[in-house]
Parts: C-alpha cells; sequence; structure tokens
C-alpha cells in the first residue's frame, strides 16, 4: 500500500487511504473547481459527482473498494477511487490531481497500486467513464490495459464532451498453461 508521495513540490504531499467526514463534499468541490476551470463544465457535473460519490457510500464504499486520497498540507488535492460493482466487477472513479501535481508519476503509482488492488480482489472487469479531452489520463488507461468499449456525445455538464467507457479484462492464465496443472 502506498502510504506516502514522494517529495512532489514540497514535503507536504501525502496519501492516505482513509474516508474522512468532509471528504465527499471535498471530492466534489475539487472535480467541480478543476474540470469547471480547465474543460467549461457547470455545476450539473459537480452535482453528478456529488450523487455518485453518495451512491458509492451507499453501497459500502469505501470498504468495497478503496480511496486514495492526496494531500498537500491540509487540503484534498486529489483523488482516485475503486468501487465494487459486484464480486467480479470494479468500476475506476474520481481520478483527479490538481495541476501542480501533475507530470511527476503520482497518477501513475496511483493506478498502478488500484490495479494492483482490484487483480488482488479478483475483479474479472474494471470500468472506467471519462471524456476524450483527458488525454494524459487515457494513456495511462490504456498503458494499464484499459481499451474504449463505447463513446458517446454528452452535453448535460455545458460543452459538448465526447464521453468514454473504457473496461480492462484481468488476464488469468490456466493452471495448465502456468505448470500448476
Amino acid at each position: 500500500m502506498l502510504e506516502t508521495a514522494p517529495t512532489i513540490e514540497s514535503d507536504s504531499v501525502r496519501v492516505r487511504r482513509e474516508l474522512r467526514p468532509d471528504d465527499p463534499a471535498e471530492i466534489q468541490r475539487l472535480h467541480g473547481a478543476i474540470y469547471g476551470r480547465e474543460h467549461g463544465v457547470n455545476a450539473t457535473f459537480e452535482d453528478d459527482v456529488a450523487e455518485a460519490v453518495s451512491s458509492a457510500l451507499a453501497a459500502g464504499w469505501p470498504e468495497r473498494g478503496g480511496l486514495w486520497a492526496v494531500e498537500q498540507g491540509d487540503r484534498l488535492a486529489g483523488t482516485l477511487a475503486l468501487n465494487e460493482e459486484s464480486p467480479t466487477v470494479g468500476r475506476v472513479r474520481w481520478f483527479l490531481l490538481e495541476p501542480a501535481l501533475r507530470g511527476q508519476g503520482l497518477g501513475r503509482r496511483l493506478l498502478d497500486e488500484l490495479i494492483a488492488e482490484a487483480d488482488d480482489a479478483g475483479y474479472e472487469l474494471l470500468l472506467l467513464d471519462t471524456f476524450s479531452e483527458l488525454r494524459t489520463a487515457a494513456r495511462l488507461y490504456r498503458e494499464h490495459g484499459f481499451e474504449v468499449t463505447a463513446e458517446r456525445e454528452w452535453t448535460r455538464w455545458g460543452p459538448t464532451l465526447l464521453l468514454q467507457r473504457y473496461e480492462r479484462r484481468r488476464h488469468v492464465l490456466p493452471d495448465s498453461v502456468d505448470g500448476r496443472g
């Protein structure tokens, strides 16, 4: 488990795994602020994030899945989550870092850890929904075995976006191939 991130801009950047009471509202705020500024999404986007977080909490997240909360000083500066949809299906959610924390390898390491935990948990399929403008994240997803399986235009959040569904299937060798059978 990743307990702390390396020094990015200061020694105050760390990753914690437990959910705190103010995290749901901070996840909503962070997504609304960053995606509003960078992609022009409206308040409906932030509302949809809040609804998704609330639904995940009601379904037992983060105990059924996981949370990676990136803190810089005393504030939330990024997130990544894994939600369990079923015993064999997980969903990657809320992958976001403030701009000053990007490009340093932190996002890659968070996603590496999430994938390892999902594989260890036995998830055969990982899903994630995003939009095409998030090109750096898309590159990371593809490097981790995700493939785009569906696309559609979306205007609910203001600008016209191309929503994308990514899927990653865990590859398991049969016993007879891996030498155990």
